[in-house]
């Protein structure tokens, strides 16, 4: 009687563990196209055998635990390689913006403006009395210093853009780091039961991937299975069950916005040079070296240029024989100078002194106007080393060779990152067909199971009918 109702546990074991093996492939077959989602599978272990003399009599399986099928140092891979994704994406599209500002092929460029600012004092050479070619120098250097304007205008707007982005991915990054919080909680409550947290850990590695693409991170678990987050080089982000904020704020001496760690110790602490990666790396990187590097080549081009220019001029006379006048009005220092430099308001209402020759009262002396216009083709630049055309394209060309390097690393990095998902979905993706093979099986090894508990019923059945016999 008592191998009869051995074999019905032995049977009821192996239905409840086909019942679970067939609920756990239904659960991967419904999260097939879930973000971050690890198969899972039952892991059965022989039950503990009885003995009956010098027989030992095996007592079936029993389910052990439910185990994802996971490599965490790929998981890993893919975390550390999403964050440099974020940095080129983050890098590859601001850059974008940033070359159709000096794209000279759509729109009227600096170079053109400039251009037609010498030529102007070309045409004054050729007829220095000409009261029409002093009115067009005067338009042309109208419309270049409003290029010049235009230029430091534009370059300032993605500064700014690029800001409301770093502010709103700060944003972005709080949200995450409170989850992640809630997820060791959780974590630390399932699995203090000796109960692996399978999907709660599947989450926390898609919200990990997802923090590190929007800024560079480093994490490590302990042995309680919380993580502790930390970005930068100090800002510890979470720790246990408890997140720390970012705040992105403009700060007083500069007008760009910084990133700032609200930790626990009261001031807030600047981390904006530690991040180097994720999308807030990428905007910075731009914002703060690339744009900061263009406008200080502009300042430069447009104050050596005004200076020059005006070095001329006041050495020459006007029409009426009167000492020249400077043509530009400017900042004393580089800094700034390509925003505020303008046409000399006395010229502006009187193109009549504009100087165009090197003696007073010398009619058809275009000594000064030759001068300024071999301004275009001196070299005044880069420490008398380039002219200022040289100059300009030479800022240019580096502007296409930067955006050019930063898609190839862009798509370069999206091959890598494309091979890693790949090879993750290989081990950790769900497959129908092995899920809907798995199913099959299991739905016949409860079959048998059944068929197993039916036999011992019978033979229980016989047992009690030898009575009656």
């Amino acid at each position: 009687m008592s191998k009869i109702s051995a074999m019905m546990d032995t049977g009821k074991r192996s239905l409840m563990n086909s019942q679970t093996a067939l609920q756990t492939v239904g659960h991967n077959i419904a999260n097939k196209s879930t973000e971050g989602f690890s198969r899972q599978r039952v892991e059965l272990m022989t039950n503990t055998p009885i003995s009956e003399g010098n027989l030992q009599i095996g007592m079936g399986a029993r389910a052990g635990v439910v185990t994802r099928v996971n490599n965490p140092w790929l998981e890993k891979q893919i975390q550390r390689e999403g964050m440099n994704m974020g940095f080129q994406d983050s890098r590859a599209d601001a850059l974008g913006r940033v070359e159709q500002i000096y794209n000279e092929q759509t729109n009227k460029g600096l170079n053109q403006y400039m251009t037609d600012f010498f030529n102007s004092f070309r045409e004054l050479s050729n007829n220095p009395e000409s009261l029409a070619s002093r009115t067009m120098v005067r338009e042309s250097a109208s419309a270049l210093t409003k290029d010049f304007g235009r230029v430091v205008g534009q370059l300032k707007a993605v500064q700014e853009d690029l800001d409301g982005q770093i502010k709103t991915t700060v944003e972005e990054v709080n949200q995450l780091t409170k989850e992640l919080a809630s997820l060791n909680e959780k974590i630390q409550m399932i699995e203090v039961q000796k109960t692996p947290a399978n999907d709660e850990r599947d989450r926390r590695d898609v919200v990990l991937k997802k923090l590190g693409e929007k800024i560079d991170i480093s994490w490590a678990e302990g042995k309680d299975g919380m993580v502790t987050v930390t970005a930068g080089r100090t800002a510890i982000l979470v720790s246990g069950v408890s997140s720390s904020e970012l705040k992105a704020q403009e700060t007083d001496g500069r007008n760009r916005v910084e990133v700032f760690f609200m930790g626990s110790a009261g001031s807030p602490a600047n981390i904006t040079s530690q991040i180097t990666g994720g999308r807030i790396g990428g905007a910075l990187d731009v914002r703060d070296h690339v744009i900061e590097d263009l406008l200080g080549h502009v300042d430069n081009m447009a104050y050596t240029m005004a200076k020059e220019v005006n070095a001329a001029h006041i050495e020459g006379y006007d029409k009426n024989g009167r000492q020249g006048v400077l043509f530009f009005e400017m900042p004393e220092t580089t800094k700034g100078a390509a925003s505020v430099i303008s046409v000399n308001k006395t010229i502006f209402n009187d193109v009549g002194r504009i100087a165009a020759g090197a003696q007073p009262g010398a009619t058809g002396d275009n000594t000064v106007a030759n001068v300024i216009s071999s301004l275009q083709y001196r070299q005044v630049m880069a420490d008398g080393t380039s002219t200022l055309d040289d100059y300009y394209n030479t800022q240019v060309g580096q502007i296409g060779a930067v955006v050019q390097r930063a898609v190839k690393s862009q798509e370069s990095q999206k091959n890598v990152m494309s091979q890693l998902t790949n090879i993750r979905e290989s081990i950790s993706g769900v497959s129908l067909d092995e899920e809907t093979t798995k199913m099959i099986e299991f739905q016949k090894t409860y079959d048998a199971s059944a068929r197993l508990i039916k036999t011992a019923d019978e033979m229980l059945d016989t047992v009690l009918n030898l009575k009656r016999m």
